[in-house]
């Protein structure tokens, strides 16, 4: 074992001009003079180097690989600078590897790699320090130094008490830069950058900019932490608050499930569904009953339930057509299109009558369109239609509608499934019997997720529309009492089996 150098024997240590060394590269460390650090040796070129070594002058320099993920490296995979070192220590690992204390001496600029079997060796000289030509300006930074050393000391955990004693017994402020950067937590680069300046001025600057930036860094990721904390905090508190209150109200019969199960099965009741899809809703109430809150299949099956419930099953408006009152609404929201309006009030008239005559049937008719270029009016008379109605009105345009399922829904087999936006227009228009306008049908297209005109044959269809069955609900829902208008701005451009169940009317 070599003793340890005092630090009078490193400044007075004499390297000759172009000294020849072993040369051992280093993965992930730099060596500052005056440091005294482990290293691990495991590949093959280090261990004959440290058996080759003379124990009476056991000095070698030790360089940095600018690449530490580097098995095997060549000398151009290191840098031109290094530090002179004395191998103090060897100890022998069980796994055939060594272990080294090494203590480093001084700066040394690599010159010639004179051996590269079967370990580098290279010509060397000593990097000595430019002299300080303005004294009083170093040692202010100095004191800097020292204090931002301390500040950074409160704040990271790997710095004690030893690390601050050891700087406060270092002078010489070349030596304070190396000892304290030695032992802060940044990049071998920057490490090296620092090894490399011989000017103590900048040396120092630079140390100080990488001190405060990792009090910086330290001080930010405490606060993140302390942030992280308090949410999970708050998130825990909240989690226990709700799992006692599950637990209290299980205990009083009112827990989650079952309270929303009750509001359901009102809802159910003050819809007044059909027998048929009384009976669905009522099964999936009674397996939602059974599906635990927290599962994602309770939100599917208590979003189909609020569907059924929402509808307007047997909520309807009742008609009150006056023709005299009709026409003046008519006259009153549009000017001219006479042909149109006669036709209109003809077709009100009809039904008025076969309603009286029939209270309870369902009054069949021609579906009105309104054929014309945009502009003329045809949207807004389906709106006065309503008005003196007195029905709701509800408008679905079709332009560039291609897939089916906009017509019928998704099955809800499907994440996010929803009704058709025929359903949809009727939950939102609140009954069963609004004035329905399907505008610019001609604009209805078809692809390979399916046609939508042939969806709609059912839908405008009144053989068929009492019991318009839509994907999502699968229950029957009546459309008979709807009173389906369309636009189109060429009819020709209307798929004729729709265009046959249709009167259009030329604006």
């Amino acid at each position: 074992m070599n003793e340890k150098l005092t630090d009078k024997q490193i400044e007075n240590f004499d390297i000759k001009g172009a000294d020849e060394y072993p040369v051992m590269p280093l993965r992930n460390t730099v060596l500052f003079p005056q440091q005294v650090i482990p290293i691990y040796i495991g590949r093959e070129r280090s261990l004959k180097l440290i058996n080759d070594l003379d124990p009476k002058k056991r000095y070698i320099v030790v360089v940095a690989q600018e690449d530490g993920s580097i098995e095997d490296p060549k000398s151009s995979d290191l840098y031109a600078y290094g530090t002179l070192a004395q191998v103090l220590k060897v100890f022998d690992m069980p796994d055939n590897s060594k272990s080294a204390i090494v203590q480093g001496i001084s700066r040394v600029k690599i010159l010639d790699y004179t051996n590269q079997e079967p370990y580098f060796s290279a010509a060397v000289e000593s990097m000595e320090d430019e002299p300080i030509t303005d004294s009083l300006e170093v040692d202010a930074l100095a004191a800097n130094l020292r204090q931002a050393f301390d500040e950074l000391m409160k704040v990271a955990p790997n710095l004690t008490e030893e690390h601050s004693g050891m700087l406060k017994n270092i002078q010489k402020p070349n030596r304070l830069t190396d000892r304290a950067i030695s032992v802060i937590t940044i990049s071998n680069q920057e490490k090296q950058e620092i090894l490399e300046e011989l000017n103590v001025k900048k040396r120092i600057e630079k140390a100080l900019n990488l001190i405060s930036r990792e009090i910086q860094r330290i001080k930010l990721g405490e606060e993140i932490q302390s942030e992280v904390h308090d949410e999970i905090t708050k998130t825990q508190r909240e989690y226990y608050l709700r799992e006692q209150m599950k637990a209290i109200k299980k205990e009083l019969g009112e827990d989650e499930g079952s309270v929303e199960t009750k509001e359901l099965e009102d809802k159910l009741k003050a819809a007044k569904l059909p027998e048929d899809a009384e009976k669905v809703a009522m099964k999936e109430l009674d397996r939602l009953s059974r599906i635990p809150t927290q599962s994602p299949e309770y939100n599917v099956s208590r979003t189909y339930i609020e569907w059924l419930s929402d509808l307007p099953w047997s909520e309807s408006t009742d008609d009150r057509i006056d023709l005299k009152e009709a026409m003046k609404i008519l006259d009153d929201d549009h000017y001219g299109l006479d042909k149109v309006k006669e036709r209109i009030i003809e077709y009100l008239a009809v039904r008025n009558l076969k309603q009286k005559k029939d209270p309870d049937g369902r009054v069949r008719g021609p579906i009105l369109c309104f054929g014309g270029p945009p502009g003329v009016g045809k949207t807004s008379l389906g709106k006065s239609i309503a008005r003196a109605m007195g029905r709701k009105f509800v408008r679905l345009s079709l332009g560039g509608v291609r897939d089916e399922a906009e017509i019928r829904g998704h099955r809800r087999t499907y994440i996010g499934a929803l009704p058709g936006r025929i359903i949809q227009s009727i939950k939102k228009a609140g009954t069963n019997n609004p004035v329905f306008m399907l505008d610019e049908i001609d604009k209805l297209g078809a692809d390979f997720r399916g046609d939508p005109s042939s969806a709609l044959l059912e839908v405008l269809d009144p053989e068929q529309n009492h019991s318009f069955s839509d994907h999502y609900l699968e229950v029957d829902f009546d459309l008979s009492n709807v009173m389906f208008i369309s636009t189109a701005n060429y009819q020709d451009a209307i798929p004729p089996a729709l265009r046959d169940r249709m009167e259009i009317l030329e604006f």
